[in-house]
C-alpha cells in the first residue's frame, strides 16, 4: 500500500470506546493490524506509513477539523453536531443509530410539543437539538447531559434527544420516539486539505480501497457450481454476479464449472434455484477481499 507522505506518515485517528473493536477488526482484516505500544493511545500499525493516535470520536472530529489529523473514524452524528467541514470518504455501516427525540407518553398526551411552553430537553447534542426545536417551533430549554440521557425524564427533563440503536433502552425507560433527526454510523472522514495534497490523497485512497474490499467481501460469498452444456445458460441466469460469471470447461467435455461472487443474504434463495436450474456439485466459499 502506498502510504508515503514525506512527513511522518498519514495521521490517522482511531476511535476509543464502543467503535474501537469493529474498526480494529476491519483494519486487521485489511492487513493493517493495530499493535498497542508502550503508550496506550499511540499504537502502531503494521504499515509504517501511519502516524496513529487513539482518541474519543468527538475529539477525532475536532482534531480533523483543526487539521492535526488527516483522516479518522467517527460517527456522522458528531460531525453534524460539531458542524465540522470534513469529507466523508467511507461509510463502514458499523454502529448504526438514529438520533431521535423521545418523550414519556404522559407528556405527549397533553398535546403537541409546540403547544407546551417551558419544556426541558436533555441531550448530548445541543446544537442539533437547538436546530430541531427551532424547526418545530418548540419552546424548550436545553440541559446538556453527559451520558445516560434516557433516565432524565420525567424528573429532570421533559424529553430527550439521544441516539438509539434498537429503541429497547427508550422503551425500558418509558419513552416514545417523537421524531428522527438523522441516521448515523461509523464513517471515515478526511480533512479537505489532506485530499488536496497528492501524496496524502493517494494514501487515503489506498486505505479506503483496502477497507472497502473487506466490507464488500463480508457481504458476498463465492459460489462454484458444475453444469452440463445444455443447462449452462439457465444456471448463469440464476446467478446474480458482480459483472459476468467465470466459466471454464470441465475435463472430457463433461460440461462447465461456473464461479461467481454472490450476495451472502441471497444464499437461502439462490442455492435451490441453482439446483433447480441444473447445477450440481455446489461449493460455497467465504471471501476476504473484493477489489472491483
Amino acid at each position: 500500500m502506498n502510504l508515503e507522505t514525506n512527513d511522518g506518515g498519514l495521521r490517522l485517528g482511531l476511535p476509543k470506546g464502543r467503535m474501537q473493536a469493529g474498526i480494529f477488526t476491519l483494519l486487521d482484516a485489511a492487513g493493517l493490524t493495530v499493535r498497542a505500544g508502550l503508550r496506550e493511545y499511540r499504537p502502531t500499525i503494521a504499515d509504517s506509513g501511519f502516524n496513529v493516535k487513539i482518541l474519543k470520536p468527538q475529539s477525532i472530529v475536532e482534531m480533523l477539523a483543526a487539521g492535526s489529523r488527516d483522516v479518522g473514524f467517527a460517527g456522522a452524528d458528531w460531525v453534524r453536531e460539531l458542524d465540522a467541514e470534513l469529507i466523508e470518504v467511507l461509510d463502514t455501516g458499523f454502529d448504526p443509530v438514529d438520533l431521535v427525540a423521545a418523550a414519556p407518553a404522559a407528556l405527549l398526551d397533553k398535546g403537541p410539543l409546540a403547544s407546551q411552553p417551558g419544556l426541558v430537553v436533555a441531550t448530548e447534542y445541543p446544537r442539533l437539538t437547538a436546530g430541531w426545536l427551532r424547526t418545530n417551533e418548540i419552546d424548550a430549554r436545553i440541559v446538556h447531559s453527559w451520558g445516560a440521557t434516557e433516565v432524565f425524564p420525567p424528573d429532570d427533563a421533559d424529553l430527550i434527544v439521544d441516539n438509539s440503536a434498537t429503541g429497547a433502552t427508550l422503551v425500558a425507560n418509558g419513552l416514545l420516539v417523537v421524531d428522527t433527526l438523522m441516521r448515523s454510523s461509523t464513517r471515515l472522514y478526511a480533512h479537505p486539505r489532506a485530499l488536496d495534497d497528492a501524496p496524502r490523497r493517494a494514501a487515503i485512497e489506498a486505505l479506503v480501497m483496502m477497507l472497502s474490499s473487506v466490507l464488500e467481501a463480508r457481504g458476498r460469498v463465492m459460489v462454484e457450481v458444475n453444469v452440463t452444456a445444455d443447462r449452462l445458460e439457465a444456471v448463469c441466469a440464476a446467478l446474480p454476479c458482480m459483472r459476468e460469471p467465470t466459466i471454464s470447461a470441465l475435463h472430457a467435455s463433461a460440461g462447465f464449472a461456473i464461479k461467481a461472487a454472490v450476495p451472502r443474504a441471497d444464499l437461502a434463495r439462490l442455492v435451490p434455484c441453482i439446483k433447480a436450474a441444473g447445477g450440481s456439485d455446489i461449493v460455497i466459499t467465504a471471501l476476504t477481499h473484493i477489489v472491483p
